[in-house]
C-alpha cells in the first residue's frame, strides 16, 4: 500500500501489564505448581454491589419491554446519570452544570481520547506516571517533558520555573504511587495553570478511596474550571472494571486560543461515540445512589483493610512506602537497592508473588514498586506472611 502509517505507533514499548502477564505466563511453564498471588494489576476482586446488579437486572427487562426499550443512548450520557453525578459533586461543595459532564466508557477512553481537541501542545506528564497519559501523547507526535516524583516531594511534584505553557497531567489519588494531593498543593498547580495558559487533565479515578482532608475534586479549588478538565471514572469506585462506565468535565470557562473546549469535545463525542448502554448508566446511577454509595464502601473498606496488612509489613521491616491510606495502592524502597525489575523476578520466584515494576511506569521508579490491595483478603494475608519470610 502507498498510504502512509502513524508511526509514532512504533516508538511505543509494549503496554506494561502485558509484559508482565506474559513474564508470570513464561515463569508458570517451568513452575507448574507454583502458587501465584496476583498484587499487580489495579483490578477490582469484590463483586458488583446487590443495588448495583438489581438495576442492571431492571434494566435489562425495560430493554425486553416495547413501551420502555430503548435505542441509541444520548452520545454525552442519560440525563439521570448526569444529575447523579452532579450530585455527587455537591458531597464536595463542587456545581457542575449538566451540560459539562460527558458519561464515557471509562477514564482510559476519555484521558486517550482528550487529545483529539488540544493541537500541538508540549505535555508534562508526572513520572512515575499511569502509562496511558505517556503513550497516547507518544502515539500523537507531542513533545514530552517530565515532572518527577521522588522520596523527597514524597512524589508529589509541584510546579517548577523550568515549565512554561502545557497539558499537565496529574492523578490524586497517584496511580502508582498512592500519594495525595493537598489542597495547598494543587492550588499551585491551579494558580501556576492559570498564570501560564495551561490546561491541567485531572485524574480523579480513585477519588472515592480518600478520607481525611484532601480535595477529591480539581475544582474544590478557586478558578479550577478556568483551567482543568476533569475525567473519573466507576472502575475503582464502584468495581465497574468489568462493566465500563466513566465521564469527564469539561467546563464551559475553558478558552483555548478563542476556541472552547467543551463545544469541541462536545462536537467530537457526538461524531466518535456512540454512548454508553443504558443497562450500564441505570448501573452507575444506582451506585452513586445513597445506598450504593453505602454498599460501594463498604467494598472500599475491605481493599483499605488489605492495604493496611501490606503496610504492617513493609513498617515492620523498615522499608519506606507510600500509599495504601487513601489509595488501593503501595509504592515501596526494593529493599537492598535492587532495580524494580529484579526485584519482580526475585519476588516471583522466591515468594510466588507478582507486583508491577516501578520502572514500567517512568524512570523515577526504577529503584520502586507497587503492590495492590485489590487482591481477595484471603491472598493478601498469605501475601504478607510470604512477605515477611522474605524480606
Amino acid at each position: 500500500m502507498k498510504i502512509k502509517a502513524n508511526t509514532n505507533f512504533t516508538g511505543v514499548d509494549d503496554y506494561l501489564f502485558s509484559h508482565i502477564n506474559n513474564k508470570v505466563n513464561e515463569y508458570l511453564k517451568d513452575h507448574k505448581d507454583a502458587k501465584i498471588i496476583r498484587l499487580g494489576i489495579g483490578d477490582v476482586t469484590k463483586p458488583l454491589p446487590k443495588i448495583v446488579v438489581d438495576a442492571m437486572i431492571k434494566a435489562a427487562n425495560e430493554m425486553g419491554v416495547e413501551n420502555t426499550f430503548r435505542g441509541y443512548p444520548p452520545e454525552h450520557g442519560y440525563t439521570f446519570l448526569k444529575e447523579a453525578i452532579r450530585d455527587y459533586y455537591k458531597n464536595f461543595k463542587v456545581d457542575l452544570d449538566l451540560d459539562t459532564i460527558f458519561v464515557s466508557d471509562g477514564a482510559k477512553s476519555d484521558l486517550g481520547n482528550i487529545l483529539d481537541i488540544l493541537g500541538d501542545n508540549k505535555a508534562y506528564i508526572p513520572n512515575p506516571v499511569y502509562p496511558v497519559y505517556l503513550e497516547s501523547n507518544e502515539m500523537s507526535g507531542r513533545t514530552i517533558e517530565y515532572v518527577y516524583g521522588n522520596e523527597e516531594n514524597h512524589f508529589v511534584p509541584l510546579p517548577s520555573d523550568s515549565m512554561s505553557t502545557g497539558i499537565i497531567y496529574l492523578c490524586s489519588p497517584n496511580n502508582p504511587t498512592g500519594s495525595v494531593y493537598s489542597y495547598e498543593g494543587l492550588t499551585k498547580w491551579v494558580e501556576f495553570a492559570r498564570k501560564t495558559g495551561s490546561l491541567i487533565i485531572f485524574d480523579a479515578a480513585y477519588e472515592a478511596f480518600i478520607v481525611g482532608d484532601y480535595p477529591h475534586s480539581i475544582y474544590e479549588i478557586e478558578g479550577a474550571k478556568e483551567c482543568a478538565i476533569e475525567i473519573c471514572s466507576f472502575s475503582k469506585q464502584a468495581g465497574f472494571t468489568g462493566v465500563r462506565c466513566g465521564y469527564s468535565i469539561v467546563p464551559k470557562e475553558l478558552d483555548a486560543n478563542g476556541y472552547s473546549l467543551y463545544k469541541l469535545w462536545k462536537r467530537r463525542q457526538a461524531t466518535k461515540f456512540n454512548g454508553v448502554s443504558y443497562i450500564t448508566q441505570r448501573a452507575a446511577e444506582a451506585a452513586l445512589s445513597e445506598e450504593g454509595i453505602k454498599a460501594c464502601q463498604e467494598n472500599i473498606k475491605y481493599y483499605r483493610r488489605n492495604a493496611l496488612l501490606i503496610k504492617e509489613v513493609l513498617d515492620k521491616k523498615n522499608i519506606w512506602h507510600t500509599g495504601g491510606d487513601n489509595s488501593p495502592y503501595i509504592w515501596l524502597k526494593c529493599p537492598n537497592n535492587m532495580k524494580s525489575w529484579d526485584f519482580f523476578d526475585y519476588l516471583l520466584d522466591k515468594a510466588n508473588i507478582v507486583g508491577t515494576p516501578g520502572e514500567g511506569f517512568g524512570t523515577s521508579g526504577t529503584y520502586f514498586f507497587r503492590l495492590t490491595a485489590f487482591g481477595s483478603y484471603e491472598n493478601t494475608i498469605e501475601a504478607c506472611k510470604r512477605l515477611e519470610e522474605l524480606l
